[in-house]
């Protein structure tokens, strides 16, 4: 296996596990803790504002190609083996049958909502300052 294919078949994974998250969500048995860092990442993954700017060179590209896939790998490993297994299971078959990631309105609302607020607790913490 070259490199090439090997990074591509890493990629896949990393975009199935994406879903898998997505799906980890919303089970029942997923630990609190699990869904607060899936929600997070698939939040970070899916949210159009970057840690680290794109257009910054070499750097910009950090979070898309470290941060997020470490921080994928670790909800992942939260989550309980059954659990997982269940929600991959899932994450296959909606990729085979839609080809595209889950999308949520109220998922995209949320996350539109946090920046708004953040950039408001940010803006508040330098008019005081």
């Amino acid at each position: 296996m070259n490199f090439n294919s090997t990074l591509k078949s890493w990629a896949r994974r990393i975009k199935r596990d994406g879903v898998t998250l997505w799906f980890a969500g919303k089970h029942r048995r997923t630990p609190w803790y699990a869904k607060a860092l899936g929600v997070f990442v698939v939040a970070y993954a899916l949210s159009p504002i970057d840690l680290i700017p794109d257009f910054i060179p070499v750097l910009g590209y950090i979070d898309d190609v470290l941060l997020l896939p470490c921080l994928i790998w670790l909800a992942i490993k939260l989550l309980p083996p059954d659990v997982l297994a269940e929600c991959r299971l899932q994450a296959d078959e909606w990729m085979r049958v839609r080809g595209a990631k889950p999308s949520s309105k109220a998922g995209a609302a949320l996350i539109v909502l946090l920046w708004i607020a953040l950039a408001a607790a940010a803006w508040w913490w330098v008019s005081i300052g």
